[in-house]
């Protein structure tokens, strides 16, 4: 892993790139979606602070646990002063996300489980689709993968 010298307080996008292990097109995607900024030299060329490097390690974290983009942006934007998320930080938003990644965890598991009883089937159309149909919350109205409701057509008026 190349060294940065201390007295370097801006990083190229390269730079940035070889220390944190994100692809320079990651870090162009990160910056156009609000996670990390740069300042831009008389050349042109995008310098990041130091603290980019941790900015873009809390994402890539976030990322490997499931979490969408937006959310992290949104958890980064509260962050007072836009300052670099620490341990603390972590630990109080990665409790906030631990309801959501347990639902996920949940909802893979019935994947998981009912899986088989879907490729058996192989057009969605059993009666009890748990796939297409989780918890059956159609199942008392109609049957199949259907999830739409059928419309009611409409009444003419006649005068």
């Amino acid at each position: 892993m190349p060294q940065i010298p201390q007295t370097l307080h801006e990083l190229s996008v390269g730079q940035l790139s070889a220390r944190s292990g994100a692809a320079v097109s990651a870090l162009h995607f990160y910056e156009s979606k609000g996670l990390i900024t740069s300042s831009r030299t008389s050349g042109n060329q995008r310098r990041y602070t130091r603290d980019a490097l941790r900015r873009v390690a809390f994402v890539r974290a976030a990322q490997r646990v499931g979490i969408p983009l937006a959310t992290i942006r949104d958890a980064l934007a509260e962050l007072p002063e836009e300052r670099t998320p620490n341990r603390e930080d972590w630990a109080r938003l990665s409790e906030a996300w631990r309801k959501e990644l347990d639902e996920r965890i949940t909802q893979l598991h019935r994947l998981r489980d009912h899986l088989t009883d879907c490729i058996g089937c192989g057009c969605l159309s059993l009666e009890t689709c748990v796939l297409s149909n989780p918890d059956d919350i159609n199942g008392e109205k109609i049957t199949g993968s259907r999830l739409m409701p059928e419309r009611k057509q409409p009444t003419e008026n006649c005068s």
